[in-house]
C-alpha cells in the first residue's frame, strides 16, 4: 500500500519539478530572442534622430551575430567548465548593459556598443540552456522541454517588435523603451535567481556522461569532438535552415509584395504567421521525440515538406493570398522538425563535451543570420522576388541532407557499440 502511494507523489514531484526547470530555461530563451530584436524595431527612429543609412543599421545586425556566434562556440567551453548557471546569470546581466547603452547613445558609436554587448550576452545561451535542460528534466520529458524551448523562442521574436514599438509610441521616446527592454533583462535575472535551485545543472547528470574514474575511458582533449564529423554536419545543418529562416523573416513579406501585389500590410502578417505555425509545430514534434529512433526521418520529412511549400510559393502559380498562406504554412514542417534537431544533437554529443557541441553547431545559427540576409537582400534588389522562396527551398533541402548524414553515422555507431 505504501509503494502505491508513494510512487504517484513521487512522479507528481518529478513532473513539477521538470515543469519549474523547463519553464525557467523558456524563460530565458524567450529572453534571448527578445533581445535579438533589441534594435531592428527602433531603426525608424535612429534614422530620424542620427540621420542613418539603413546599410549602417545592417551593420549593427551583422555585429550583433557575428559576435554572438563567435562567443557562442567559445562560451561551450566556458559552460562544460564553470557550469551553465552562472554563465546564464552574466548573459542576462549583458543584455540589461546591452539596453542601457543603447538608451543613452549619442549616436552610431553608441548604438554599435549596444549591439556588441547584446551578440556577447545572446553567445551562451544554446549551451546554458541544453546544458541545464539535458541534465535537470527526465527522459520522457526531454522532448517536451525541447519544444517548449523552441516555442518560447519564436515567442520572444514576436514580442520584442511590439514591446519596443509600442512603448516608443506611447512615451514618445525609444529611449525609454529601450530602457524598458533592460528592465526586462533585470527581471527575468531576479526571477532566475530566486529559482537558481531549479536550474543547477550541477545537481543533475547526463544520461550518456562517462562515469569518474570508469575503466577503459580516457580522458580526452578538450578539441577532440572538434574531430567528430557529426558535429560539422550539425553544423551545417544550422546554418542552411537558419538561412532559410533568415529569407522568410526579412523577406518574404516585400517579395510576396513585388510577386502578387498583395499590401505590405497584408504580407506582413506572413512573417507571423510562419512563427505561430511553427510553435505549433513544435508542440507536435515534442510528442514525437519520444516515439521515434530514426529522427532524421521526422527532420527529413518536416523540412522536405516545408521546402515544398516555399517552392510553391516561388513559382507564382498561386493566387496572391493562397500563396502567403502556403509560405506561412511552411513553419509547421520547420517547427515540427525542432526538437527532433535538438535531440539528434544531444545524441551527436560526446560524453563531458555536451556545452561544447552545442555551443560549436547553434554558431552555425548566427553565421547563417549574418551571411544569408544580404544575399537574399540582393536577390529582391535585382528583381528576383521568386528567388527569396527558391533559395529558402534549397537551404532547407541542404539542411535535411546534413541531418540524415548525422542520423546514418549515430546509427552505425549505435551498430558498432552493439556488436563490441
Amino acid at each position: 500500500m505504501q509503494i502505491s502511494t508513494s510512487a504517484p507523489a513521487a512522479a507528481g514531484a518529478s513532473l513539477r519539478q521538470d515543469a519549474r526547470t523547463i519553464g525557467l530555461i523558456g524563460l530565458a530563451h524567450g529572453t534571448s530572442h527578445f533581445f535579438h530584436m533589441l534594435l531592428p524595431p527602433l531603426f525608424p527612429a535612429f534614422i530620424h534622430d542620427f540621420g542613418l543609412s539603413y546599410s549602417e543599421l545592417g551593420l549593427l545586425v551583422t555585429t550583433f551575430f557575428v559576435i554572438s556566434g563567435i562567443g557562442q562556440a567559445l562560451a561551450g567551453f566556458l559552460v562544460d567548465r564553470v557550469g551553465a548557471r552562472p554563465v546564464l546569470f552574466l548573459a542576462l546581466g549583458l543584455f540589461a548593459a546591452a539596453a542601457f547603452a543603447a538608451a543613452s547613445a549619442n549616436g552610431y558609436e553608441g548604438l554599435m556598443l549596444a549591439a556588441a554587448l547584446a551578440g556577447l550576452g545572446n553567445s551562451p545561451f544554446h549551451p546554458v540552456d541544453f546544458t541545464i535542460l539535458n541534465k535537470r528534466v527526465s527522459q520522457p520529458r526531454l522532448g517536451h522541454a525541447f519544444s517548449v524551448h523552441g516555442i518560447t523562442g519564436n515567442l520572444g521574436w514576436a514580442v520584442a517588435p511590439v514591446f519596443m514599438a509600442g512603448l516608443t509610441a506611447a512615451t514618445g521616446s525609444w529611449r525609454i523603451a529601450a530602457l524598458g527592454a533592460g528592465l526586462v533583462a533585470l527581471a527575468v535575472l531576479v526571477v532566475l535567481a530566486l529559482n537558481r535551485d531549479a536550474i543547477d545543472d550541477k545537481l543533475g547528470s547526463w544520461a550518456h556522461d562517462k562515469k569518474p574514474g570508469a575503466a577503459g575511458v580516457a580522458d580526452e582533449h578538450p578539441l577532440a569532438f572538434l574531430r567528430l564529423p557529426s558535429v560539422w554536419l550539425c553544423f551545417a545543418f544550422f546554418f542552411w535552415t537558419t538561412a532559410a529562416l533568415t529569407a522568410i523573416q526579412s523577406f518574404a513579406s516585400p517579395a510576396l509584395q513585388q510577386m502578387y501585389g498583395l499590401p505590405l500590410a497584408l504580407t506582413a502578417f506572413v512573417v507571423t504567421g510562419y512563427m505561430l505555425c511553427g510553435a505549433a509545430g513544435m508542440v507536435i514534434g515534442g510528442f514525437l521525440v519520444a516515439r521515434v529512433q530514426r529522427l532524421e526521418r521526422t527532420i527529413g520529412f518536416a523540412m522536405a515538406a516545408a521546402a515544398g511549400l516555399l517552392a510553391l510559393a516561388g513559382t507564382g502559380w498561386l493566387p496572391g493570398l493562397l500563396a502567403a498562406g502556403v509560405a506561412a504554412l511552411a513553419g509547421f514542417g520547420t517547427g515540427l522538425a525542432g526538437p527532433s534537431r535538438d535531440m539528434l544533437i544531444k545524441r551527436a554529443a560526446p560524453p563531458g563535451a555536451t556545452g561544447r557541441v552545442y555551443g560549436m553547431v547553434y554558431s552555425g545559427l548566427d553565421i547563417g543570420f549574418a551571411l544569408a540576409a544580404p544575399l537574399f537582400g540582393a536577390l529582391l534588389d535585382h528583381g528576383r522576388p521568386n528567388g527569396v522562396f527558391y533559395g529558402a527551398a534549397l537551404m532547407m533541402a541542404l539542411g535535411v541532407a546534413s541531418a540524415s548524414l548525422v542520423g546514418v553515422r549515430i546509427a552505425r555507431g549505435r551498430t558498432a557499440a552493439l556488436a563490441t
